[in-house]
């Protein structure tokens, strides 16, 4: 059995998680998240903030971690951390503590991308929710959706070509006068909403695409914010719930469809969610009832994994150990890299 230490820093929380087994059965002693909610005031995340805070909180969220688990350094054998993609100077803060830790105490240490971490979130709850499977990743920076035919081997199928899911939902909460982080707030707001009032168009969804077609899995919002600013521009606040309703109908009904034209194309029955757009309760049902017709089952994490965790980079970063994969000491942060294991067969 391997206890391993998990590192988070890539945006505005602070998170350390430890974790001990080996292959799929994996249990988690701690998880500690410390969001940032100073970036509320601005309405956004603003990286210089947010790297202070990381130096700031970073070892007591450490301690707290291991504390919870009733370890000390002495008790881990790994150090796992995010190193990909993220917000460099928030990312530096995590992967130099953990390299320091691991030279240390004499122990390896993992490199693990962000969104990696994000697919392996959900079968920390859910013992099912391994591959293979669709994968769906939705967060304030990414929008992937992906063929996962085993841990490590990746097939990416579809992305944004601009605005992320959760970075549109932020964008149009903004519009509509809502706090940051505006997905939770789009959703409440659209649900008092009568939908037939705004319908916008559902970006790169047409009934002639076919499988090879270049947008057939991709997807677009930027388009959808701004048909919802023309919107709101010609409304009045008691337009905004409807505004939302059209907003929200339209993003989940693409993210849906392109996941289902996924697993029908290659023959999933599991359909995995991840990233903080997963915790979107809207989504998910939408995303069961379509799924459950055709007899795929859907996981998706809770809140608490969906958010940015350390928990996950620690389930991850325990599989490439296993793999024998280790960390240099020159391990740098990178604010974009391919998600690793990639293929195009």
């Amino acid at each position: 059995m391997t206890r391993i230490l998990g590192i988070e820093t890539s945006c505005d929380e602070t998170s350390a998680a430890v974790l001990s087994g080996s292959g799929d059965d994996v249990r988690t002693e701690s998880l500690v998240i410390l969001s940032q909610d100073v970036h509320r005031v601005f309405g956004g995340v603003v990286p210089e903030i947010a790297s202070r805070q990381h130096l700031t909180a970073i070892v007591p969220v450490v301690q707290r971690a291991l504390d919870d688990a009733g370890a000390t350094l002495a008790d881990i054998d790994a150090v796992a951390v995010t190193n990909t993609p993220g917000l460099v100077g928030a990312l530096l803060v995590g992967v130099s503590f953990a390299k320091s830790l691991a030279f240390g105490r004499g122990i390896p240490a993992v490199g693990v991308h962000h969104m990696e971490g994000h697919l392996f979130a959900t079968a920390l709850e859910h013992s099912d929710a391994v591959p293979p499977f669709t994968g769906l990743l939705v967060s304030g920076g990414h929008t992937l959706l992906l063929d996962v035919e085993a841990w490590g081997r990746y097939r990416l199928l579809g992305r944004t070509r601009d605005d992320a899911a959760g970075e549109a939902f932020d964008k149009v909460a903004k519009l509509l006068g809502l706090p940051y982080p505006g997905g939770p707030h789009v959703e409440s707001l659209a649900r008092s909403g009568n939908p037939d009032r705004f319908r916008f168009a559902r970006p790169m969804l047409r009934r002639n695409q076919q499988p090879g077609d270049d947008d057939y899995y991709d997807v677009s919002f930027s388009g959808l914010k701004t048909a919802v600013l023309h919107a709101v521009r010609a409304a009045t606040p008691d337009d905004f719930a409807d505004i939302a309703r059209g907003f929200h109908d339209a993003l989940i009904e693409t993210l849906v469809e392109k996941t289902w034209r996924a697993a029908k194309e290659f023959g999933r029955t599991r359909i995995v969610l991840g990233g903080g757009v997963a915790g979107n309760r809207t989504l998910v049902a939408a995303m069961q009832t379509r799924m459950g017709r055709a007899g795929a089952t859907v996981y998706a994490p809770s809140a608490r994994l969906a958010t940015d965790n350390a928990a996950m980079i620690a389930r991850a970063g325990l599989f490439h150990l296993e793999r024998g994969d280790r960390a240099p000491l020159d391990l740098n942060a990178f604010a974009s890299h391919p998600i690793p294991g990639l293929v195009t067969t």
